[in-house]
C-alpha cells in the first residue's frame, strides 16, 4: 500500500484586527499570518477500505470531529474515490492554542491525498477546498508570510519573515474561539494594529520594529479573562523579547527574541510554571 508523509506547520499571527461583524455573522478580519518551523507530521497510508486515524497524543480526537477526517471525506466525495485511508498524526503543536493545529493537519491531508491519488490539483484549487473545512486551512496550504483578509481566506503573499527566534508558551487550558469573538466589544477597541506600517517593517526586514508593532485585538477578551497570559507576556519582555503577543484567540503567547541566549533563559524560567514551552523559528 502507498504511504506519504506531510509536514503540517503551525502558524502565529503577527497582527490580528477585527474590522466589523458581517451580515453573515462572521467577522471581517485583517491579519498577518506567519508559519513556524514547529510542526505536526501527518502520515497517510492507503488501505483496502474505510477511514481510521491515530495519534501519539491522547488529546487528538479520533472520530469524525477531527478536521483530518473532514478533509479526507470532502476530497473523496468530490472525486468519487472510495479507497481506504489510515492517517497517523504525530502531534507536536499544542492543541486548541491559536496555532492552527487542526487546520494545518487538514491542509496536510488535502496535500497528501492530492499527491497520493494523483489528482493534480493546483494550490489554488486545494485552498478552495480547504475553505470548506475552516478559514485557516487555505493559509495552512499556502504557508510562508501572508496578509489575510475577509474571514481569513483572502490571502496575499508578502516577503517572508523567516529565521526569527520564537518562544511559544501555552498554559494548557482551552479557549473557545466563538466565545472570544462573541464577547469582543468592537466599539471599545482603541489600540488596533497599523497593518500597512507592519507590512512595511516586514518588507524592510526590521525585526525590532515588527516586534514592537505587533497587536491582536482579541487580547481584549482572552487576556482580560485570563491574567496568566499577561504575566507570560511580561516575563518574555523582561527576559529580552523584542515583542510578545497572543496568537489567534489564544491561549498561546509567543515572543520574538534577537538573542538565542535570552530565549533559552526565558524558556527555562517559564517551563516550571507553564504546561508547554517550546522554542522554534519562523520559516
Amino acid at each position: 500500500m502507498k504511504k506519504i508523509k506531510i509536514d503540517a506547520h503551525a502558524k502565529i499571527n503577527l497582527s490580528l484586527d477585527v474590522l466589523r461583524r458581517r451580515e453573515d455573522g462572521y467577522h471581517q478580519l485583517e491579519m498577518i499570518m506567519q508559519q513556524l518551523a514547529l510542526k505536526d507530521i501527518v502520515t497517510i497510508e492507503e488501505k483496502e477500505s474505510g477511514f481510521t486515524i491515530d495519534s501519539n497524543s491522547k488529546e487528538v480526537p479520533l472520530d469524525t470531529s477531527n478536521l483530518a477526517y473532514k478533509a479526507y471525506n470532502t476530497i473523496a466525495d468530490m472525486f468519487n474515490i472510495r479507497r481506504g485511508v489510515h492517517i497517523y498524526i504525530e502531534k507536536n503543536i499544542p492543541i486548541a492554542g491559536g496555532l492552527a493545529g487542526g487546520s494545518t493537519d487538514a491542509a496536510a491531508v488535502l496535500k497528501g491525498l492530492n499527491a497520493l491519488w494523483k489528482l493534480r490539483l493546483s494550490e489554488d484549487q486545494l485552498m478552495d477546498i480547504g475553505l470548506r473545512l475552516g478559514a485557516d486551512v487555505p493559509y495552512c496550504i499556502m504557508g510562508g508570510t501572508a496578509l489575510a483578509e475577509g474571514i481569513g481566506e483572502k490571502l496575499t503573499r508578502i516577503k517572508r519573515f523567516s529565521h526569527r527566534h520564537i518562544l511559544i508558551a501555552n498554559p494548557g487550558f482551552n479557549i473557545s474561539t466563538a466565545y472570544v469573538y462573541n464577547n469582543l466589544k468592537l466599539d471599545k477597541i482603541n489600540d488596533r494594529p497599523e497593518t500597512e506600517l507592519l507590512l512595511r517593517h516586514i518588507e524592510n526586514g526590521d525585526t525590532d520594529l515588527v516586534a514592537k508593532a505587533m497587536k491582536n485585538v482579541l487580547e481584549t477578551v482572552t487576556i482580560k479573562e485570563n491574567p496568566i497570559l499577561n504575566k507570560i507576556k511580561e516575563e518574555m519582555l523582561r527576559s529580552g523579547a523584542m515583542g510578545s503577543l497572543m496568537s489567534g484567540s489564544g491561549p498561546t503567547i509567543f515572543g520574538i527574541f534577537k538573542s538565542p541566549k535570552d530565549l533559552a533563559r526565558c524558556e527555562e524560567k517559564l517551563k516550571h510554571s507553564i504546561k508547554t514551552v517550546l522554542s522554534t523559528k519562523t520559516v
